[in-house]
């Protein structure tokens, strides 16, 4: 008789523990399948109305789902008022600079329970035809947030071109604006590399840096080649600042936010309003890729596309020193106008 209950018990637990390990390998595949919305954590001292102080693990998972049906169009409007999912216009941006870490800079502050992300570049305001489409075409790209959340989007080639401060300020004349940079030559170097590649991937030829940052004829630095023009950051800002007031922009160290990037968030957190959550806990060192990935959650992580942080090319000494010395001006004016010094050379 005891034999039999010892059966029975064993029998009963062994139920129970492939109930358990059942439920949680469903649990593992369930939240790296669907899109995040955000990990749990407390919501306080948020923007916008009073929410409550968390969102419990079960509706966050329902919640990815439903976001998931919305993008492919499959949704009701009933859920999409029940949920009080919003499509809304940005109220911050990444206007570049391109090359700067702009993609790194976007997946990180995603991290922030308070943050959405658009997932592409829309050029918005680069593009004419897009701009054509109107604001509501514009909102239609954003992607469904609680009504307290920042969406942010990024658009590298809106620092450089010449009608988006304009067209920006038109829609929000209030917005915050987030500029990354690096090192001017480096950043140069690596815009170049980027091109290369593409040449490359389609078996086409393309001349080589010292080429073409440096003019033929005169032996100066060539103020026409697009990768040098973008490095004098400078020039691009003053013509921002005819319609915003520095004190609505926060330039991110590009440099940094490569090999220590929890300082420069928590500095974006802060010129955001945003309470800070961000921890070292959501970022790790990845020895292979040989840079920081991302950590969600106890089981959803991420980390940067192959294509970032590409090998650059040998560049001649004399021809980094002759660009390093071209951009010094431009960069002691950069410092005194954003108020932000960095040890470039």
């Amino acid at each position: 008789m005891q034999f039999k209950q010892q059966a029975l018990l064993r029998q009963k637990l062994f139920v129970l523990a492939s109930l358990a390990v059942g439920s949680l390998l469903y649990l593992v595949v369930r939240v790296g399948s669907l899109d995040r919305i955000q990990p749990v954590c407390p919501l306080e001292g948020r923007i916008g109305p009073r929410i409550p102080e968390q969102i419990p693990l079960r509706t966050l998972h329902f919640k990815r789902g439903l976001l998931h049906e919305l993008r492919k169009g499959n949704a009701t409007k009933e859920q999409i008022r029940l949920h009080n999912l919003v499509q809304q216009l940005p109220q911050a941006i990444i206007i570049g600079a391109r090359k700067g870490g702009t993609r790194a800079l976007l997946e990180m502050l995603n991290l922030h329970p308070a943050v959405v992300k658009a997932s592409q570049e829309i050029h918005f305001f680069d593009n004419d035809q897009n701009y054509a489409k109107g604001i509501e075409w514009y909102r239609g790209k954003m992607p469904f947030s609680y009504p307290h959340q920042i969406t942010i989007e990024k658009s590298p080639a809106y620092f450089i071109t010449e009608e988006v401060p304009e067209r920006i300020f038109k829609m929000n004349s209030s917005i915050k604006l987030l500029i990354i940079v690096r090192e001017p030559t480096t950043r140069a170097i690596s815009d170049y590399t980027q091109v290369l590649e593409g040449k490359e991937r389609k078996n086409k030829t393309y001349y080589k840096f010292e080429k073409l940052a440096i003019d033929s004829n005169t032996y100066e630095v060539n103020t026409k080649y697009k990768a040098v023009r973008t490095s004098i950051y400078t020039k691009h800002l003053e013509r921002w600042l005819k319609y915003f007031p520095i004190e609505q922009f926060h330039i991110v160290d590009g440099d940094q936010l490569i090999i220590n990037p929890l300082p420069e968030l928590q500095l974006v957190e802060r010129f955001l309003k945003l309470p800070p959550k961000i921890s070292q806990y959501n970022l790790y060192f990845n020895a292979t890729r040989g840079f920081y990935c991302l950590r969600f959650n106890i089981v959803f992580n991420k980390c940067l596309a192959g294509s970032k942080g590409r090998t650059h090319p040998e560049v001649d000494p004399s021809v980094v020193t002759k660009l390093r010395k071209f951009f010094h001006p431009f960069n002691q004016k950069f410092y005194q106008i954003t108020g932000r010094t960095f040890n470039w050379p």
